[in-house]
């Protein structure tokens, strides 16, 4: 890879948060970046800074085929493919419908799972290669009320440790990146998809605690919430190391987390984390 210059990224996911901080942050490190996203108009600011915008999205098969042999036909190979591109489907299991399980898989799963299908023959060619997941502490961990997108990001450190494996013999590396909390519009994208059942639900005073507590676990104010360039610098390290770590644990609470949760006994972990997200009281805000 190194020997290619400039070499090419493609990123998911860019019109903002992670994504757009990465696509940038990755054209400062003297990569052809392809910044992409469904919402191709949302993408003006980072063609003005350098990057390609194209469109792309993932629960589109013709919309993946075609973007990926774009950016082959006119630059060759994805050398670094950046599955950043998700979010967050809230809500207790019971009540979410099963259409929006599905688009939540579809998005943070099936598109990631597709696209490395996409790009891996050209890396492949290529003679080298590096896909860069963008999981979360939540692909160790599991809360109250965001089961199903933690299912997803449990889903994405299984493919990455098993893409690792079957891609090491071809010299394409691949690399989970799990951040703790940060700060971006993921809180109120999540909020926004928890189902709204009513007053007669029983998960009423749950769901109240779900809203007041994924606010103040990713507010901009809390000093332990990370930035979204953060993040771009650890996923910028993964793509520049001659030999990227498996998986990078981006901020002290992602290192935290994950040391509690394979210390602690399961019962003592759910007594601890359902604390969070009461559903017999309301919690103070």
């Amino acid at each position: 890879m190194a020997n290619i210059t400039p070499r090419i990224a493609l990123v998911t996911g860019s019109s903002s948060g992670i994504g757009r901080a990465t696509a940038l942050a990755l054209n400062r490190a003297g990569f052809r970046t392809i910044a992409t996203s469904p919402h191709i108009e949302r993408l003006d600011a980072l063609e003005a800074a350098g990057c390609e915008a194209l469109h792309l999205d993932l629960t589109d098969e013709s919309s993946m085929v075609e973007a990926v042999e774009t950016v082959e036909e006119l630059h060759g190979p994805i050398q670094v493919l950046v599955n950043n591109a998700g979010y967050g489907q809230y809500g207790p299991i019971e009540e979410v419908p099963i259409e929006a399980v599905r688009r939540q898989f579809e998005v943070n799963v099936f598109g990631l799972i597709r696209m490395c299908q996409l790009v891996v023959p050209g890396m492949r060619r290529f003679g080298s290669g590096r896909i860069i997941n963008v999981s979360s502490v939540a692909g160790e961990v599991s809360q109250p009320g965001a089961g199903l997108y933690h299912a997803t990001k449990h889903a994405i450190e299984a493919i990455s440790d098993t893409l690792r494996m079957e891609l090491g013999p071809f010299n394409i590396d691949v690399v989970d990146i799990q951040p703790g909390p940060v700060a971006t519009n993921f809180a109120e994208t999540a909020i926004a998809h928890i189902p709204d059942t009513g007053l007669g639900s029983p998960y009423l005073i749950f769901k109240r605690n779900l809203v007041a507590t994924t606010r103040d676990m990713l507010s901009f104010k809390r000093p332990d919430v990370l930035t979204a360039d953060e993040v771009a610098s650890a996923i910028v390290q993964a793509a520049t190391a001659r030999r990227p770590d498996t998986r990078y644990h981006v901020g002290l609470s992602s290192k935290v987390t994950s040391l509690l949760h394979t210390v602690l006994p399961d019962r003592v972990w759910d007594f601890a984390v359902s604390r969070l997200v009461p559903a017999d009281r309301e919690r103070a805000h």
